[in-house]
């Protein structure tokens, strides 16, 4: 029977890892492994692969990537949509995985919450990158670039240092996510329908020009 203290921890660890990879999925891995193959936490059977050197590598690449692509106008939007296939599917492995000992239910369960939590939580990152990607400076998307890389770090250290709480912090977040995401889909569709007429109307002076000739 596990004691309260066992479920606060990882109940924190299988959402903060889901958490983690709406948002940025490497650095998720990276603090993961990095705490477990340096004996600073002790992950569940399911997820002891990310100690993998191998692992810790991959992510470690792909983190380097990542860093990069995220501070570029345009191509961080690219690779966000790319990475809707990538971060939800693996927050919601990594959420299962942190249950896997209580049982397939729990796992189950866990994968479903997670999977939604890491959707939600893409969904906002993608969204305001977007919104930021209409000033023309590169420096607001170079701040929320390395914010958001600092806040998975300190989120992941969090969910698996101090459980209690990083899930009071989760709540307020969650809050947070249901007021914001209508907010950002409206500011999105707006970029996106200011685009199409800025196109749309492109289109119509070729065709006039063309008719002109």
């Amino acid at each position: 029977m596990e004691t309260l203290d066992q479920i606060t921890s990882t109940l924190a660890l299988s959402m903060g890892a889901a958490w983690g990879s709406g948002v940025n999925l490497y650095a998720t891995l990276l603090v993961l492994g990095y705490l477990a193959i340096t004996g600073g936490v002790v992950l569940p059977p399911e997820l002891q692969v990310l100690a993998n050197p191998i692992v810790i590598g991959a992510a470690g690449l792909m983190y380097c990537v990542e860093f990069f692509a995220d501070k570029v106008p345009g191509i961080d939007t690219g690779w966000d949509a790319i990475h809707t296939f990538v971060r939800v599917p693996a927050g919601a492995l990594l959420a299962a995985g942190a249950v896997g000992e209580i049982g397939p239910a729990a796992e189950l369960a866990a994968a479903i919450v997670g999977g939604g939590l890491a959707a939600a939580t893409h969904a906002a990152k993608a969204g305001s990158r977007v919104l930021i990607n209409t000033s023309p400076e590169p420096f607001s998307n170079w701040g929320a670039s390395i914010g958001e890389d600092i806040a998975v770090i300190v989120g992941v250290w969090a969910s698996l240092q101090h459980p209690q709480l990083f899930l009071v912090f989760l709540v307020l977040f969650v809050i947070l996510l249901i007021w914001l995401l209508p907010k950002v889909w409206s500011g999105v569709k707006k970029v996106f329908r200011f685009l199409g007429s800025l196109f749309g109307g492109k289109k119509e002076r070729v065709k006039q020009m063309d008719y002109l000739e």
